[in-house]
Order: structure tokens, then sequence, then C-alpha cells
């Protein structure tokens, strides 16, 4: 049930944080910080791993490509750090960049900032 809530609330999480550090310049908004606080405590629901539902499952893989690029964004972007003080995305961010499957699969951060920035017009 909390695996269809969470597959439920992706699309809610793309636009709350990932666009709208795409569609509003300045600082990080409030709305965003919100939607990664609530991966954050989402990640610390189950204590059997670093991953959503403890271990490695649908979920993860369903998250994975928005966070990556949420945090190649907020970084290249906002200069904002979406790990700092969330010691439960950062440590899903390091486990999945230990799976060679997914590793294989990423594009170098750089192309993919410039990639975001052109397609959505940030200087």
């Amino acid at each position: 049930m909390f695996a269809e809530e969470l597959l439920a609330y992706s699309d809610s999480f793309n636009a709350s944080a990932f666009f709208s550090c795409l569609r509003f310049m300045g600082d990080v908004t409030d709305e965003a910080v919100a939607a990664v606080d609530k991966i954050e405590a989402a990640l610390g629901k189950f204590s059997d791993g670093p991953f959503f539902l403890g271990q490695f499952s649908l979920v993860d893989i369903a998250y994975v490509p928005f966070i990556e690029r949420l945090q190649i964004s907020y970084s290249g972007i906002k200069n904002y750090d979406i790990v700092g003080g969330r010691p439960n995305l950062g440590r899903f961010i390091e486990e999945v960049n230990k799976i060679n499957a997914y590793t294989q699969t990423k594009l170098d951060t750089q192309v993919t900032l410039d990639i975001i920035k052109e397609k959505f017009g940030v200087p």
C-alpha cells in the first residue's frame, strides 16, 4: 500500500520539486523543500535498508531518475544541496550509485545539466 502511495505521488513530486526549480528564479521554493522533505521522510519509514520500502524495489526504480535530475538541477542552477540535512536521501543516493545496472545508464553530470538548462531556457 505504501508503494502505491509513493508511485501515485511521483508526478506531484516531480511538479513540486523538479519543475519549480526551473520555473522560478531565485531561492528554492517552500513547495520544493516540502516535496524533498516528504521524500526524506518516506525513505526513513523502513529500517531494513536505505530504499523506499527498505529493500530495493520498483518504487526506487521509478524515483531514481527524478532524484538524480533534481540533485543535478538544484546543485547546478540553485546552488542548493538536496542532501544537506537529509541523511536518508543521502544514503539512498549513495546506495543506488553502487548498483551497476543503474550507473551504466547515467549521463555525465555536466552534460545532464546542460541539457536541462537548454531544454527549459535556464541561463
